[in-house]
């Protein structure tokens, strides 16, 4: 895929474009993929399943880990009963995006 990147800035901090896969071997980020509209998302797979928000909840908590910020800045934007989601990262927006983008592009570049 091209070097676009999931995450935007917004105007309280940044939202990653996402597509879960739940019940997964392991809690993981796979990198960066196309989604049907050819737009960026973070793949990323968690064992837990998709009931009573625990996947969701498993995804904030795999994202607060990996980029060390505070899982209370994490939050579900948009799609929180879909595999696409939107996750929302409050604080400073464009330091968080370079620091995210730096990240994936370590990780999955």
């Amino acid at each position: 895929m091209s070097g676009t990147s999931p995450v935007t800035v917004s105007g309280d901090g940044v939202r990653v474009a996402l597509r879960v896969t739940p019940r997964a071997g392991r809690d993981r980020i796979d990198g960066i993929v196309a989604d049907a509209d050819g737009r960026a998302a973070l793949k990323l797979s968690v064992t837990a399943a998709p009931e009573d928000g625990n996947a969701n909840a498993a995804v904030l908590k795999l994202l607060a880990k990996s980029w060390s910020v505070p899982r209370t800045a994490l939050s579900v934007a948009s799609g929180a009963a879909a595999r696409r989601k939107i996750v929302h990262i409050a604080g400073d927006g464009p330091a968080l995006a370079r620091r995210i983008n730096a990240w994936l592009g370590e990780q999955h570049g």
